[in-house]
């Protein structure tokens, strides 16, 4: 969807397309909305606290609207005592899964299953006997802390190479035209949402709830909120 129709949907749905003395809706306030409509409603969606329940791939709907956020990278691991770390991309909204092939001494790489585990348990897992990291049993664990995974080792095995699976941030609309007042540079280029069409009709909805929250207009605030869970 363009974003000149985004602007005009947003306008029309909060009854100021043709209200010329009630305009004061900015290009630059309609892109902020929906730059932040498209993180709450994406981590609403992740977390399941939707009208529906229904979370990270728990249905063919949430796969199908979240995949495009999916991606995977391949990632170095520096050894560290008894893990080896990659630090985290930039870009990084939520874990989904990471992969790893260890090496042992004359044996051939043998792919690992990683799971995610607390860092609060690191202790009790180690020390584990079936939970500890096992190249024989092409088992390990990892735990997030300061923007890093961690895969844990107990210098049982050694990291040759490795991948990291996760949902990255959105992409953000921008409008050519329009001065961000945070640095008064004027945007240059268009940058279109990323999302499929009917995805962004509950986005603008949902852009429309926040200025609606913002300029103090219960009944669009209420008609946002309403219309963009009803369809999820």
């Amino acid at each position: 969807m363009l974003n000149s129709t985004i602007v005009i949907k947003v306008k029309q749905r909060l009854n100021k397309l043709d209200s010329q003395d009630y305009d004061n809706i900015e290009c630059w306030q309609v892109v902020e909305s929906f730059n932040k409509a498209q993180v709450e409603w994406i981590r609403r969606q992740l977390h399941g606290i939707n009208i529906v329940k229904e979370g990270d791939e728990q249905s063919t709907r949430r796969i199908d609207d979240l995949q495009i956020l999916l991606d995977t990278i391949n990632v170095p691991f520096i050894k560290s005592d008894i893990s080896s770390y990659s630090d985290l991309p930039p870009d990084y909204l939520q874990w989904k899964r990471v992969d790893i092939q260890a090496r042992k001494g004359c044996c051939d790489d043998r792919r690992m299953s990683v799971y995610l585990a607390e860092e609060g348990n690191l202790n009790q897992l180690l020390f584990d006997n079936a939970k500890r990291p096992s190249f024989e049993w092409a088992e390990t664990f990892a735990t997030l802390k300061n923007n890093r995974v961690n895969v844990y080792t107990n210098n049982d095995f050694d990291i040759s190479s490795g991948s990291l699976t996760y949902y990255r941030q959105p992409i953000k609309i921008e409008i050519q035209g329009c001065i961000d007042p945070y640095t008064s540079v004027q945007t240059t280029t268009n940058v279109e949402c990323e999302f499929k069409d009917d995805i962004v009709e509950v986005l603008i909805d949902e852009t429309v709830s926040i200025l609606a929250g913002d300029i103090e207009s219960g009944n669009q605030f209420s008609r946002g909120t309403e219309t963009a869970e009803r369809n999820n």
